[in-house]
C-alpha cells in the first residue's frame, strides 16, 4: 500500500476528478451488485448447502455488523495509508472473494467468502466520499456525491433485471464472478490511475490525534444533529430497507404473482439513480437542507399513499412509482451534507462515524421492523412499519432545519479543541 510520502504532491494535471468519480462510481456499483445478488443467489444455495432462513439471517447480521464497526477504522487509516491504496486493495479483495464464492464446496466456505467480500467494499462510502470531496470546490461536491451514490444504486437496479437470468442459464458460481472479475478489473484501474492531493491528510495531521478529530466531531452540534437525523430515518432507508419490506408486502399480503412483483420492484429500484442526480443538482443550487427536507416529506407522503392503496392495483403501481421515485435521495443529500459540514482537519472521523451508525443502526431498524410484522401479522405489520417510516421521515425533518448550510469554519472547530 501507499503510505504518506507516495502521494506527495502530484501536480494539478495528475488529479483527475472526473476520472476519479467515474472509477469510484463504476467500482460502487459492482459492490451494490453483490447486495442485490445475494437474495437471488441465496435462493439457489438453500438446498445446495441444507441451510435454512436462519443460517441466512445470521450470515447478513454478521456481515453488517462487521461492515459497519470497521467504519471507524478508516479516520486512522487514512493519515498513512493513501485513499487509492484503501479503494483499490479493497476492490481486489472484494472481487477476488466474489469470485472464490462462487467456488465453495460448504456453507462455511460460502459464508466467509460473502463476508469477506462484504467487508472488503466497506472502505468505498467514507473513504470514496471524502476522495471525491477532497478533488472538488464546495459548489460541486453535492452532484459529484450524488453521482457516486447513483453508481451504486445503478449496480442494485441491474441485477433483478440480469441476475435471475444469469443464474439460470449458466449457474449461481457464474453470476458471482460476473461481479467479481470486473470489480478486479476496476481496483486495479484506481490503483493505477488515480493520484489524490493529499490536502485532507495534511489538514488532518495539523488538526491533532485521532482521538482528538473523533472529539471535535461529536462536540460539533451540526454534525450531532445530522447523524440524529440520518439514525431517525434508517428506519426508512431506501436500500436495504423499504427495498426489503416492499417486496415483502407485495408478495404476502397482496398476495401478487412473481411477474408482477418482478416488475413492481424494478420501478421501485429504478427511482433510485435518477433520483439522487438531480436531488444532487437541485442541492449544488438551492443547498442540502431544503431539498433534503422536501425529499423527506415526499418520501413519507409516497409511503402513506402505498397504505392508502391498500388491494387496489392502480394505485400500488402509483404508490410503487412515487416511493422509488423519493426514498433514495435521503443518503446522497445526507452524505453531501456531510462533507460540506465537517472541515477537512475532521472529515475522516466525521465520514468513520456517519457510516458506522448508518450501518449499525440501519441492521437494528430492519430487525425490528421484521420483529414488528412478525408479531402484528402481515395484514396490519406491513401498513404500520410504513407509517412508521413515514414517521420517521418528519421526524429527522426537525434536526435537519436546524443544520446550518454551508461549510463549517475551521477557525470554530480549532476553537474546540
Amino acid at each position: 500500500m501507499d503510505d504518506a510520502a507516495s502521494t506527495a504532491a502530484p501536480t494539478a494535471a495528475d488529479v483527475r476528478p472526473r476520472v476519479t468519480l467515474a472509477l469510484l462510481s463504476v467500482q460502487h456499483g459492482f459492490i451494490h451488485a453483490q447486495t442485490a445478488l445475494l437474495p437471488l443467489v441465496f435462493i439457489a444455495v438453500t438446498p445446495v448447502f441444507g441451510i435454512g432462513v436462519g443460517e441466512i439471517g445470521l450470515l447478513l447480521a454478521v456481515g453488517n455488523l462487521l461492515t459497519g464497526v470497521i467504519q471507524l477504522a478508516y479516520a486512522p487509516l487514512q493519515r498513512i495509508v493513501s485513499r487509492r491504496s484503501l479503494l483499490g486493495v479493497g476492490g481486489l479483495v472484494f472481487g477476488a472473494a466474489m469470485t472464490a464464492t462462487g467456488l465453495a464446496a460448504s456453507w462455511g466456505a460460502f459464508s466467509l467468502g460473502t463476508i469477506v467480500a462484504r467487508v472488503a467494499g466497506s472502505p468505498q462510502h467514507p473513504v470514496g466520499n471524502a476522495l471525491i470531496a477532497e478533488q472538488r470546490p464546495e459548489r460541486a461536491r453535492a452532484a459529484a456525491i450524488a453521482a457516486h451514490i447513483a453508481g451504486g444504486n445503478l449496480g442494485t437496479v441491474a441485477v433483478p433485471l440480469v441476475g435471475a437470468w444469469v443464474i439460470a442459464s449458466f449457474g449461481w458460481p457464474v453470476a458471482m464472478a460476473a461481479v467479481g472479475i470486473p470489480a478486479v478489473v476496476v481496483a486495479a484501474l484506481i490503483l493505477g490511475i488515480v493520484r489524490e492531493s493529499g490536502d485532507d491528510r495534511a489538514a488532518a495531521l495539523a488538526h491533532g490525534s485521532v482521538r482528538t478529530a473523533f472529539a471535535d466531531v461529536l462536540r460539533e452540534r451540526d454534525l450531532r444533529r445530522l447523524f440524529a437525523a440520518s439514525s431517525i430515518a434508517a428506519a426508512g432507508r431506501g436500500i436495504g430497507v423499504v427495498s426489503t419490506f416492499v417486496p415483502l408486502y407485495l408478495a404476502r399480503s397482496l398476495e401478487l404473482d412473481a411477474g408482477t412483483i418482478a416488475l413492481m420492484y424494478t420501478l421501485l429500484l429504478a427511482g433510485s439513480v435518477p433520483g439522487p442526480l438531480l436531488a444532487g443538482r437541485l442541492a449544488g443550487h438551492y443547498g442540502h437542507r431544503p431539498v433534503l427536507a422536501g425529499s423527506y416529506v415526499a418520501g413519507a407522503a409516497a409511503l402513506v399513499l402505498l397504505v392508502v392503496a391498500g388491494g387496489s392495483i392502480p394505485l400500488v403501481w402509483l404508490a410503487i412509482g412515487f416511493v422509488g421515485a423519493f426514498v433514495f435521495e435521503e443518503a446522497s443529500l445526507l452524505q453531501g451534507l456531510l462533507v460540506e459540514a465537517a472541515p477537512a482537519g475532521i472529515r475522516d472521523a466525521a465520514n468513520s462515524t456517519y457510516f458506522t451508525l448508518m450501518f449499525v443502526v440501519g441492521a437494528i431498524w430492519a430487525a425490528l421492523l421484521g420483529a414488528l410484522v412478525a408479531v402484528l401479522g402481515d395484514a396490519a405489520g406491513f401498513p404500520v412499519v410504513f407509517l412508521l417510516m413515514a414517521a420517521s421521515y418528519l421526524v429527522a425533518i426537525l434536526f435537519v432545519v436546524g443544520i446550518r448550510s454551508g461549510g463549517r469554519p475551521t477557525a470554530r472547530i480549532g476553537a474546540l479543541r
